[in-house]
Order: C-alpha cells, then sequence, then structure tokens
C-alpha cells in the first residue's frame, strides 16, 4: 500500500512531534522529570501520539493477518505509536496514580510486541498480556527447601542473566547502525530499501526496549501492591476509631468510704473517689473493660478509724509531756533548791 493513500501530513506531522518531544524529555537537561516544562512535554507528546494512534487504527493500517512485505516502507514507522505511548506514559511522575500509569504503559509496551510478533520481526518470548497479581508469580515453581528447588532458580537466574546481556549487545549494534544510517536517510538520500531497513532497525531496538521496560514495571508493580496490601492490613477497620472521651475532673482516690469522708472534709473542692467507684466509672467508660480492682487490704471501718486518729493524738500529747520534763530537769539544774525563798534567809 502507497503511503500517500493511507496518510496525509496530518499524521506523519503528529508521530514526528510526539516522537521528538519524547526525545527531548529523553535527553533533556532538566534536574527533574517532575519539573513543570518537562511534564508539559509529556503531556503534549501523549496527546499527539494518542491522536497518531487513533488515525492509524480508524485507517486500519496495520492487520496480524498480513505479511511484512506488504507493508509500504514508508508505513513502518507508524508500527512505533504503542512502545512510544508507552514510553513517555513511564515519564508521568503523579505519585498517587503510579500503579495506574505503569498498567497503561506496559499495556502499550505489550500490544507493540505483539504486533511485532505478528509480523515475525524478532525472535523474542511474549510476555503475559497482565502482570501476575502478588502471590501467584511462582505458581509453578517448586516448594522452598525441596530437592530441586535450588537448581531451576539458579538456571533461571541465569537464563535470565544471558537474555540480558544479549539484548544488551543487540541494542547497541542496533544504535550503531541507526546512526550510520540516520543522516542519509532523514536527508532523503536513501533509497526504499535502506529506508525500510532503517525501519526495521527500529523497530527491533524498541523490541529489546519494550522487553526491559515490561520486565521492570512487573517489578516495581510487585513493590507497589505489596505496600498497598500493607497499608490496608495496618489501617484499623471502618467505625472502629476510638471515641473521643471527656475530659476527666481532678478527684483525690481514696482506698475506701471511710477515708472519702475524711479527706473530703478538708478538701471541700475537689470531690473524693474510692478505687472501686474509680474501676467502676473507668469499666463504664470502656478503659479497663474486663478488669477489676486489684486486691488490697479489708476496709478499716469508722470505729478502727477513730481509734487510730485517737492513738496518734495520745502519742502526740505523750511528746508534748516529755518536753516539759525535759525542759522543767533543764531548769533545775541551773536553779538550786530554795531558790526565790526570800522568806527563810539564815
Amino acid at each position: 500500500m502507497a503511503e500517500g493513500a493511507v496518510e496525509g501530513p496530518r499524521l506523519s506531522e503528529l508521530l514526528a512531534a510526539g516522537r521528538r518531544l519524547w526525545e527531548e524529555v529523553e535527553t533533556g537537561a532538566e534536574p527533574s522529570s517532575g519539573a513543570p516544562a518537562v511534564q508539559d512535554k509529556v503531556r503534549q507528546g501523549l496527546e499527539a501520539l494518542q491522536r497518531a494512534a487513533a488515525m492509524v487504527a480508524q485507517l486500519d493500517l496495520f492487520s496480524e493477518n498480513e505479511e511484512l512485505e506488504e507493508i509500504a516502507s514508508a508505513d513502518l514507522k507508524y508500527l512505533l505509536l504503542p512502545a512510544l505511548l508507552g514510553a513517555l506514559t513511564l515519564k508521568q511522575v503523579d505519585l498517587s496514580r503510579r500503579l495506574e500509569h505503569l498498567e497503561s504503559a506496559r499495556a502499550h509496551f505489550w500490544r507493540f510486541l505483539k504486533l511485532c510478533r505478528s509480523y515475525r520481526l524478532g525472535s523474542f518470548h511474549l510476555p503475559p498480556a497482565a502482570a501476575s497479581p502478588p502471590g501467584e508469580e511462582d505458581a509453578g515453581s517448586p516448594c522452598l527447601g525441596g530437592p530441586t528447588a535450588a537448581q531451576p532458580s539458579l538456571v533461571a537466574m541465569a537464563s535470565s542473566r544471558q537474555a540480558k546481556i544479549e539484548r544488551y549487545k543487540q541494542k547497541k549494534e542496533l544504535e550503531n547502525r541507526l546512526a550510520s544510517m540516520r543522516t542519509f536517510v532523514e536527508g532523503g538520500q536513501a533509497d526504499e530499501d535502506q529506508i525500510r531497513e532503517f525501519y526495521i532497525l527500529q523497530i527491533q531496538k524498541w523490541i529489546n526496549t519494550s522487553l526491559e521496560e515490561i520486565e521492570s514495571i512487573d517489578q516495581e508493580m510487585v513493590i507497589l501492591r505489596s505496600r498497598g496490601t500493607a497499608k490496608q492490613s495496618s489501617a484499623p477497620p471502618h467505625g472502629t476509631s476510638r471515641q473521643a472521651r471527656a475530659p476527666l475532673k481532678p478527684f483525690i482516690l481514696t482506698r475506701d468510704a471511710a477515708q472519702a469522708k475524711v479527706f473530703g472534709a478538708g478538701y471541700p473542692g475537689l470531690p473524693t473517689m474510692t478505687v472501686d467507684d474509680w474501676y467502676e466509672q473507668r469499666r463504664r467508660q470502656g478503659v479497663v473493660a474486663g478488669q477489676s480492682a486489684p486486691q488490697r487490704a479489708p476496709a478499716i471501718t469508722d470505729e478502727e478509724l477513730q481509734k487510730q486518729q485517737q492513738e496518734k493524738k495520745e502519742e502526740e500529747d505523750d511528746e508534748e509531756a516529755l518536753q516539759k520534763a525535759r525542759n522543767w530537769d533543764d531548769w533545775k539544774d541551773t536553779h538550786p533548791r530554795g531558790y526565790g525563798n526570800r522568806q527563810n534567809v539564815g
């Protein structure tokens, strides 16, 4: 199919604008991707690429039932639209919607890989359509501690590491070849075969990028989902938050009713409360539910309390009498017998 029959200037301009904005964000000198100027470019690039993708879908430009040779060389560049959409979606920095952006970017990358797989543009393993929920990643792996648990794990790690090394080598080789061809293609000096090869090399480069991004996205989604689960489990159930209680008024805490009467008489401004009353009040407020007052000595009756007070008073009186006797002894030491008797002189 000829390019002129399927695209107008608007479609090519939208793709060019979206790709240019992505390159500016990717290679920009801004210190933070969250800078307003950067995020404005991300938003504009997404809008342009989304409009271009909608036009490609409306034109039915690609079909999984056709062969790669049936696609016009100039139309191959539109295969990159889903990959560019995924790359720009990842550049959004709204933390409250991070999981949503990861899922959207992964869906874009997966659609791009699926389309490339249908056109046999690369030999790779297509990831699952959606990331596995937490706890299901290793559903088919052997149980930990089993006799064959360590070996499959080491084999999988070695295989993954080898695949990453191969992708890195391919990516560098593709970048070098693209850099040498870019000037001729963009300058209009390349023939159709060179243009076709240039776009296919770009697609293959983005296949490696998409596989890496999906792997990274899956790892980040596991972390974010586990954090969300932890927050939900640590949050108190709805409606069980602690109810506000009225502040306690000051009072005098006594052992029993007898002490309450004594202390209450001396502090008319403060109420008295026994330990039993205090525990009962706290139980009604739900503070010490199911608890009982600690064991203590039996209560003292009014008669025993009066007896204790009388004994204390007698002890105080005895102390006063003893002090008087000591003073009298001191006085006799300094005043001889008959001192002051003026009638008996001689």
